[in-house]
């Protein structure tokens, strides 16, 4: 009897040393990857592709959207996109001011992906954020005519350089902004991906963009960003629907 329950015990032991560290991996909240506060204005990033031939009628059931979208209550931004290098490939970005004007918006962006259906590659990749480092004009009603490029880049780190990264961003985007062709340079945090950091970007013209890329702090940016990054700097440049 000694025997067996020294054999039982000796299993509990062995079952609770496994399940405290296991506990003490768990996420918190807040962490990198636990859901994250959102007490402010909302920032919706949806991304999607179409097939080659409803690129137009894509474009035109955008601009009506962006139309109505902004006469909406609540609604404090919203700019539609066509990628440069891939036309198929869409996105827009949204501005509410908080979630229960978000949600009662929700109708009408389920009618549209209803009307797009037919047509998708890929479906709404839709992605809500906070935002970190934000100013300027409300998205969409930047400054200056001509042909401005927006871009549309994903940051993703792993999540012990979330920190170091967000101070990196916001460096960036200060410098950023007084650069002479830039328009808007935003930083945003996504909702339950801590580490995941969107940038919204908008310049004068392409060859404004081009100088920005090359610039010092932005080469000096990117080179201490490799080594914290956990998948590749995706950066897509686009046109404003008008």
């Amino acid at each position: 009897m000694g025997l067996r329950l020294s054999s039982v015990l000796s299993i509990v032991l062995a079952a609770a040393a496994m399940i405290g560290p296991a506990r003490a991996q768990m996420p918190a909240p807040g962490s990198a990857t636990g859901p994250m506060p959102n007490t402010g204005p909302v920032y919706i990033i949806t991304y999607f592709e179409v097939g080659d031939a409803a690129t137009k009628p894509t474009a035109d059931a955008l601009r009506q959207y962006a139309a109505a979208t902004r006469k909406e209550d609540g609604n404090t931004g919203f700019v539609a996109l066509e990628e440069i290098a891939r036309p198929a490939r869409f996105a827009t970005v949204e501005v509410w001011r908080d979630k229960p004007a978000l949600e009662a918006h929700g109708a009408a962006v389920a009618a549209l992906r209803d009307k797009l259906q037919p047509s998708f590659a890929s479906p709404f990749d839709i992605r809500t954020n906070a935002g970190l480092s934000v100013a300027g004009p409300g998205i969409g009603s930047e400054p200056g005519g001509g042909n401005p490029v927006y871009v549309l880049t994903h940051v993703d780190v792993f999540p012990a350089g979330k920190d170091q990264t967000i101070e990196l961003l916001k460096q960036l985007a200060e410098a950023s902004r007084k650069e002479a062709g830039n328009l808007r340079f935003d930083v945003l945090q996504q909702d339950g991906r801590a580490n995941h950091l969107p940038l919204l970007e908008a310049w004068r013209d392409a060859p404004a963009q081009s100088a920005h890329a090359m610039a010092e702090h932005t080469r000096a940016f990117r080179a201490k960003l490799v080594p914290l990054q956990g998948a590749l700097y995706d950066e897509r440049l686009y046109m404003k629907l008008q």
